[in-house]
């Protein structure tokens, strides 16, 4: 997420932070080589919901009501809220503080990464990035982020 900063969306930064979450949400290998080896630097589960979510109040309303703000269209939008209400289901079944395994052995789990595949795939080709790269650590995307 490099180029982040650069982006032609009034808000970017939220767009990061949603695009971050998707990206971890999307990534099983990511998910075991770091959620469930408790690498440190990326944040758990529960923090990437947490930025898929904070600003943009994406549990609460559509992501339609950004198109143009944080998303360039419905079908963006569309995506992203599907996958929202993946990850979001299964938060609500195992809880904000259950353990990693919780989350990536839960039978709907695959459906939430395959959502948030899609959502993170259609954000990363819309910003000129390579969906294949290994997520930005969280302190990355702090820097990434911050106001200049």
């Amino acid at each position: 997420m490099g180029g982040m900063p650069l982006n032609d969306m009034p808000w970017w930064r939220w767009r990061s932070n949603v695009r971050s979450a998707l990206h971890m949400l999307s990534d099983p290998v990511f998910q075991e080589e770091v959620w469930l080896a408790g690498a440190e630097g990326y944040g758990d589960v529960t923090d990437a919901v947490y930025r898929l979510v904070e600003d943009t109040w994406l549990d609460s309303w559509s992501a339609d009501k950004y198109i143009g703000t944080i998303f360039r269209d419905a079908q963006e939008a569309a995506l992203v809220d599907l996958a929202v209400l993946r990850v979001l289901r299964i938060l609500h079944q195992v809880g904000p503080d259950a353990p990693v395994t919780a989350y990536l052995e839960h039978s709907a789990w695959p459906e939430a990464v395959r959502a948030a595949r899609e959502a993170h795939v259609r954000m990363s080709a819309a910003d000129g990035e390579d969906p294949d790269d290994r997520p930005s650590s969280v302190e990355v995307l702090k820097i990434l982020t911050r106001a200049v």
